[in-house]
């Protein structure tokens, strides 16, 4: 069977360590795909950094100023870079519809928790965790969806668990599912691009 490499575009706000794994599984070749532009939000980002010393085209686009010309410049930029599919590395900014519409059910994040359950707006970071401590859950992961222009809620593709340890805190806990999303994306991507995990139509 012959995998055709995926065509990834990046979002990125700060470090993009999903971002980061993913180009360096594609530069060892545990990853059939060829990663084509990373564009983030923020002119400081390290992100920024790391896509061009690996040889993928940077674009710094603000969406603060005016959401609608963003969303514009984001998505024609992505689609003249033969992206077909985006994956957000910690990009925190809403999506706007030409971007959502344009790549409908191809824009994936990770969320750091279990969804429906931990996911929605204001759950993010570190209280994802808090949540999952204060709600006595015996489990937590990760998620990883569609996006879709409501907050973690777009179709799930796929999910990966880790348990919630007597004596966890959550620092602990966030630990322990950060340390394992980055690999966890990289697997996922590659199921995606041998056909074994399908994208929502």
């Amino acid at each position: 069977m012959t995998t055709e490499p995926l065509k990834l575009g990046f979002l990125a706000s700060r470090n993009g360590s999903s971002m980061r794994a993913v180009i360096e599984a594609t530069e060892r070749g545990a990853l059939a795909a060829r990663p084509l532009l990373a564009v983030s939000n923020n002119r400081s980002a390290s992100a920024l950094e790391f896509a061009d010393a690996h040889g993928v085209a940077t674009l710094v686009i603000a969406t603060q100023a005016d959401p609608d010309a963003a969303d514009a410049r984001l998505c024609a930029a992505m689609k003249e870079a033969g992206v077909e599919l985006i994956v957000l590395s910690g990009y925190l900014r809403r999506l706007g519809p030409l971007t959502l519409g344009a790549y409908r059910n191809r824009i994936l994040n990770i969320h750091p928790g279990l969804l429906p359950t931990f996911g929605g707006e204001g759950m993010y970071g570190r209280r994802v965790h808090e949540a999952v401590i204060a709600a006595g859950a015996s489990e937590s992961g990760a998620t990883i969806h569609a996006v879709d222009d409501i907050y973690d809620h777009g179709p799930v593709i796929a999910r990966r668990t880790v348990p919630v340890l007597p004596g966890d805190t959550p620092d602990s806990l966030e630990a322990r599912v950060t340390a394992m999303e980055p690999g966890f994306f990289v697997e996922t991507l590659q199921a995606i691009a041998e056909g074994r995990q399908p994208l929502p139509a």
